[in-house]
């Protein structure tokens, strides 16, 4: 198909986001198009400003505008639990559900040997630090049932079981309004594994 280059550049560009195909792309990128000028002036800015001050918080790596973050600078967080998940999104997630009243720590990925990712490059370093400087008497893993996430939880329960702090790793389970007949082998191990008392 054939795009004058300024709208094909930008096609481009949006297919870079992901789960965006060449249709959504293209939708994208005429929608940006009829907008006025003073809003796709805005949204410009908005994408600069945004890449240019938002960075990984100095204690957490939560991706904040401040550093450090909104989460760690409250002083009505509960120092004794930590939640470590796997990125910034995962924080986000949790937040909302305003359960968890603790700090976190993002490792900005999982161990992947097929993806050449190994300890070294998580801040898994950095979390075994934090036990120097603060009272945490609990990490919660909140990381995905993957195979890197599984990876990973072992890795960080050998790590952080000599440190005498108690080790947790969230409930997998079936979603509210499934049915058991629809789910799969792994999922109903995990929701029997996760069983609580009523």
């Amino acid at each position: 198909m054939f795009y004058t280059q300024p709208l094909a550049k930008l096609i481009d560009e949006f297919q870079k986001f992901p789960g965006v195909g060449p249709k959504s792309a293209q939708r994208m990128a005429f929608f940006v198009l009829n907008l006025p000028y003073n809003e796709v002036s805005s949204l410009a800015r908005s994408i600069v400003e945004c890449k240019e001050k938002v960075k990984p918080c100095s204690r957490c790596f939560y991706l904040s505008a401040l550093n450090p973050c909104e989460i760690c600078s409250n002083t009505r967080r509960e120092v004794k639990s930590l939640c470590v998940v796997s990125d910034s999104k995962d924080v986000i997630a949790l937040e909302k559900t305003r359960e968890f009243k603790g700090f976190y720590h993002v490792l900005n990925g999982l161990i992947s040997p097929l993806a050449n990712i190994g300890p070294e490059d998580l801040k898994i370093s950095e979390l075994i630090a934090r036990f120097n400087s603060a009272d945490i008497e609990e990490v919660i893993l909140a990381i995905n049932p993957t195979i890197e996430g599984d990876t990973t939880v072992l890795y960080l329960n050998k790590l952080l079981k000599p440190l005498n702090v108690k080790v947790t790793r969230i409930a997998f389970g079936l979603p509210v309004g499934s049915d058991l007949e629809l789910a799969d082998d792994i999922t109903l191990v995990r929701a029997l594994e996760g069983r609580r008392e009523v």
